[in-house]
């Protein structure tokens, strides 16, 4: 029985045709131009900026909006935990029996965006998209002024080009961002989902929590890959990652900041 389940998810999340033969190609792919990505981040940022600066939009009375962020937050949730599961396998499949280190180190000089763990970054990228309702869902609310942070509004711009050069480049490791940061999306869309429901989850601190820790594990594997980037013939992506990492800094130190203001200085005056 737990063969055969296995089998089933294994055949749907990694072996299907449409799975297993994905293929980037930048400008061919749908949403994969250059063109497409800067549209949809300048977009999104002139709007956020224009709706909070002039607020046009109607405010979603509180039981409408309640149910709207839960029904997304579900939707990203189980999406999240998909593609976790999903590229772990992809990897797990694709990295070659005589190269374990495949996945953190894509040789430079052939490397084909084909197959599961790249149709599940793709998935990933388009993700990143859906994810700009979180920001429209803030300003339907009441507390849009409150809520609309600029770690909020830097974090939805900066991650879909972050996303791009992945599969653009192709970044090595990528999958170890994807399936850590898809990991830790199951956790904040379930919180959000269970607030908007009413409830007040005990695990609000480890969301902020896990999303520091996920930047610090990135990095320190990234240790790894600059490692035999430097002593073998050389890793894909180098120099994307290395405007990848320039940008997470910028998230980090947010995302340490928040955690000081709202959990470390109250502990404090507690």
């Amino acid at each position: 029985m737990a063969t055969h389940l296995y089998r089933s998810i294994h055949y749907w999340l990694v072996d299907h045709p449409i799975i297993s033969q994905f293929e980037w190609n930048s400008g061919q792919t749908a949403a994969s131009s250059p063109l497409f990505l800067s549209t949809a981040v300048a977009a999104y940022l002139s709007l956020t900026l224009l709706l909070h600066r002039f607020p046009i939009l109607p405010t979603l009375p509180a039981a409408t909006l309640r149910l709207a962020s839960a029904a997304h937050s579900i939707v990203l949730c189980l999406l999240s935990l998909v593609m976790a599961v999903a590229c772990t396998l992809s990897v797990l499949h694709q990295t070659p029996p005589d190269n374990p280190t495949w996945f953190l180190c894509f040789p430079a000089a052939a490397v084909r965006r084909r197959g599961p763990t790249f149709f599940w970054g793709y998935v990933f990228y388009l993700s990143k998209f859906l994810e700009f309702v979180d920001t429209l869902l803030i300003l339907l609310s009441g507390s849009r002024s409150r809520r609309l942070s600029f770690l909020h509004v830097y974090h939805h711009a900066v991650v879909p080009v972050m996303c791009y050069t992945w599969l653009a480049a192709p970044v090595s490791m990528f999958s170890v961002g994807l399936v850590t940061n898809a990991a830790v999306h199951v956790l904040m869309y379930a919180y959000y989902m269970a607030a908007a429901l009413g409830l007040r989850p005990w695990w609000k601190r480890a969301v902020t929590d896990c999303q520091i820790t996920q930047f610090v594990f990135v990095y320190a594997v990234s240790g790894l890959m600059l490692y035999f980037h430097f002593t073998g013939p050389g890793c894909s992506g180098v120099r994307a990652w290395g405007v990848n990492a320039t940008l997470t800094m910028l998230i980090l130190a947010l995302f340490v900041n928040f955690h000081l203001k709202n959990y470390a200085h109250k502990k404090k005056l507690g």
